[in-house]
């Protein structure tokens, strides 16, 4: 089951735009500091580098994803996750919007 609502949090309002548009997000901040982004990729191929460990958890729409140096491309839907370990590189891609929530750590 997918996230539908998220109470409690802070949220910043200024957008992360990433890819000239492709990806936005906006940051939330939970009491206890917890961190997580939520946003949405529009249809392209982008490729990510993470600092933190990140579990990418699709609210709306499909991507396809795979690990650096990997050859198969794995799908996630609509509650569906996927985990992506710290200092790492990815790619995902899009044929329609992904909504997604980001959980870090």
């Amino acid at each position: 089951m997918s996230t539908t609502r998220i109470d409690g949090v802070s949220v910043t309002p200024q957008a992360n735009v990433y890819f000239d548009g492709k990806c936005v997000s906006h940051s939330l901040v939970f009491p206890d500091g917890t961190k997580k982004s939520v946003g949405v990729i529009l249809p392209s191929t982008l490729t990510f580098n993470t600092g933190a460990a990140e579990i990418m958890e699709c609210v709306a729409g499909a991507c396809e994803w795979r690990m650096a140096g990997e050859e198969t491309w794995q799908r996630s839907g609509a509650g569906e996750r996927f985990s992506v370990p710290a200092n790492a590189r990815f790619e995902i891609r899009t044929t329609e919007p992904y909504h997604y929530i980001c959980h870090f750590g």
